[in-house]
């Protein structure tokens, strides 16, 4: 009964009338495998119906594949279906092949070019889908192929490159196939002859081809800009391709700020502005290029930076010019207070309401106040700044030696406090560093507790890593106007309050200052505090300096009992140089009982640091086998799992 395709069928429509889609599929592949090869030209038909039928177009595509092995004359079937899916790839690659078959007859009664012409249109006007084939190499091979096509062919290439977004690639069409056109004509001519009407129609292809390359550039700009029109790089290129012809440049800068929208702008649009009034600038129109700043400042801008830029260059423009008082006054009304204040960040405000706050602008002017205004209108513009509390530290700077240029002493400290009192850690070192030194400089002594408070002020809250000039400054002030025991006492808070890092660096200062003005003797204490407050290493250094010193003072008994305490911190296998140390000092201090005792130390701490890496030892091995049998234990877990289930 399995031979008999009549069942099969009668028992496929069954399935497939109940909407049973797996098991229908199934017994079509049983089907075909039960039947002679013969029989299954009356199995597939139903077969495909009902893929083609399904939601399903993974399914029918295998089902179809397998079908073509047994009848590839179908072909075009197929590929219907595929372009009905939109699975245009496949479509493509089939079809690329049908045409590359010369055996191929087309059911359909089509020929080689139709079917030509149909994958030219397929993959040409679907560039993003079809990727598995190289379409420029196709089209290109269809030129050669069919010559008496060109027009078309050309056509579908320049729509593909148009299509995936290649535009030069389109021009370059366009311009082969003037350029094969323009060569077949004169071909045509030099075998058939020439008369006038040839010669004319040659001359204008010539024509048209010279002006299509002369203009290339500019078309393919255009489509850009076509494209996005905000797009302020294609502007500044397409300004660039006028270049020597000033009234092109001017209509091209005209239509590119009327037509860019700062807040979609690709680019910076104000650029398109200053770039406007420079041309104009360099034509000597000063009259033009003022009106172009004047509206470049009205613009609502999507960044306040962009329209202080636009401020800047107005100003500098009229200082190229020597106009001095023009671009004071400028910057002066860039920065007049409008009568709608506005946060600077407040993106739903213009710009306009909120250019008051840009320090570009301030920066410019306080520059040109101090170059060309009054001692007075510098400081007022200094003060505004500050007011607004827009002011970096190096602005503060700036203002404090303004005043102090200018002899107002006591007003730039005061502008010092300002900064001070704006500022934080770490941005407010630079102010303090300055304004101390200048402090010291100007009064030396004569004001030593308000220095001292001053200094007392910076300290406070400061952080570690910049704590070391300070203190520096704040001893050097005690040693030189203060008095001796201020200065140690600085130096006993700075070995505490700088950086790890620096402390070190830190107790040799203390120890060669304290040596200088107490002698020696002074820094027995500071060695001890060092030895404990710092990591072995320096610890090591300190206690070495610590017992040569002692030594050089007659203190044997003192010396030999730093070495002692030293060489607790100090493997032997590591650091020899310690032991040599004490060895050659016991050769020159010591007798036969010292040096024993020396070398009874020493066996000591070896054994102890012989202890301390056989315990880590121990333990890394101990950790190494319990992390091997967890993983033991992990794998035998599923093993025992499983064995469980098969016994029951």
């Amino acid at each position: 009964i399995s031979q008999m395709p009549r069942i099969w069928l009668d028992y496929c429509q069954f399935l497939v009338s109940q909407c049973k889609i797996t098991r229908s599929r199934r017994t079509f592949d049983r089907a075909l495998r039960a039947l002679p090869i013969t029989q299954h030209a009356r199995i597939w038909p139903l077969y495909l119906n009902f893929v083609r039928n399904l939601p399903l177009p993974e399914t029918a595509i295998r089902v179809y594949r397998r079908y073509l092995k047994l009848s590839p004359e179908n072909a075009e079937e197929y590929i219907d279906y595929l372009h009905s899916v939109g699975r245009l790839d496949e479509a493509a690659v089939r079809l690329a092949a049908v045409v590359n078959d010369e055996s191929f007859v087309s059911k359909e009664g089509k020929s080689n070019y139709q079917l030509w012409h149909e994958l030219c249109d397929l993959i040409s006007q679907n560039p993003d889908k079809v990727k598995s084939l190289n379409v420029g190499a196709i089209i290109r091979g269809g030129l050669t192929r069919f010559t008496d096509q060109l027009g078309k062919l050309w056509c579908s290439l320049a729509d593909y490159y148009i299509r995936s977004g290649h535009f030069e690639k389109v021009f370059d069409s366009y311009a082969q196939f003037e350029e094969s056109m323009i060569a077949a004509k004169m071909e045509t001519t030099s075998e058939m002859g020439q008369d006038d009407e040839d010669d004319i129609d040659l001359e204008l292809r010539l024509a048209r081809f010279e002006q299509l390359i002369t203009r290339r550039p500019l078309l393919l700009n255009s489509v850009l800009l076509r494209q996005n029109p905000h797009n302020v790089h294609e502007w500044h290129k397409r300004v660039k391709l006028y270049e020597g012809n000033p009234h092109q440049i001017i209509n091209t800068y005209t239509e590119a700020v009327q037509t860019v929208d700062p807040m979609k702008a690709t680019g910076k649009p104000h650029s398109l502005w200053v770039s406007f009034a420079k041309f104009y600038e360099e034509n000597d129109q000063l009259d033009d290029a003022r009106t172009i700043f004047e509206k470049a400042t009205k613009v609502n801008y999507k960044q306040v930076d962009d329209l202080a830029v636009v401020w800047c260059e107005y100003g500098e423009m009229e200082l190229r010019h020597e106009n001095y008082d023009q671009a004071l006054r400028i910057l002066r009304k860039a920065t007049a207070i409008p009568s709608k204040k506005a946060e600077y960040f407040d993106s739903s405000e213009p710009v306009q309401n909120r250019i008051y706050k840009s320090l570009k602008v301030w920066s410019m002017l306080a520059d040109l106040e101090e170059s060309l205004g009054t001692f007075q209108s510098t400081k007022a513009v200094y003060d505004r700044i500050i007011d607004l509390r827009i002011a970096t530290p190096q602005i503060v700077i700036n203002y404090a030696m303004f005043l102090e240029e200018h002899n107002y002493f006591e007003e730039s400290f005061k502008a010092y406090e300002r900064g001070v009192a704006l500022f934080r850690w770490p941005n407010v070192y630079d102010i303090w560093n300055t304004y101390l030194t200048k402090f010291i400089d100007r009064y030396g002594g004569k004001k030593l507790e308000r220095a001292r408070d001053l200094f007392e002020q910076a300290l406070d809250g400061c952080p570690p890593k910049f704590a070391k000039t300070i203190y520096l400054l704040y001893a050097k002030l005690e040693e030189e106007y203060g008095l001796a025991r201020h200065a140690m006492a600085v130096y006993e808070r700075a070995t505490k309050a700088v950086d790890t890092s620096e402390q070190h660096h830190m107790f040799n200062i203390y120890i060669k200052r304290a040596a200088e003005i107490y002698g020696v003797t002074y820094t027995r204490s500071i060695y001890q505090k060092a030895i404990e407050v710092l990591p072995d290493e320096h610890a090591r250094e300190m206690c070495l300096r610590f017992a040569d010193m002692e030594s050089k003072l007659g203190e044997i008994d003192r010396a030999r009992a730093i070495y002692s305490y030293c060489s607790q911190i100090c493997d032997p296998r590591m650091t020899p140089t310690f032991w040599q140390t004490w060895k050659d000092f016991e050769i020159r201090h010591g007798n036969e009982d010292t040096i024993r005792e020396m070398l009874r130390i020493k066996r000591s701490v070896q054994a102890t640091y012989n202890t301390q890496v056989n315990f880590m030892s121990s333990q890394m091995l101990k950790a190494t086998n319990s992390s091997t049998e967890v993983q033991l234990e992990q794998k035998m877990v599923p093993t025992a799992v499983f064995g469980g289930l098969k016994e029951d």
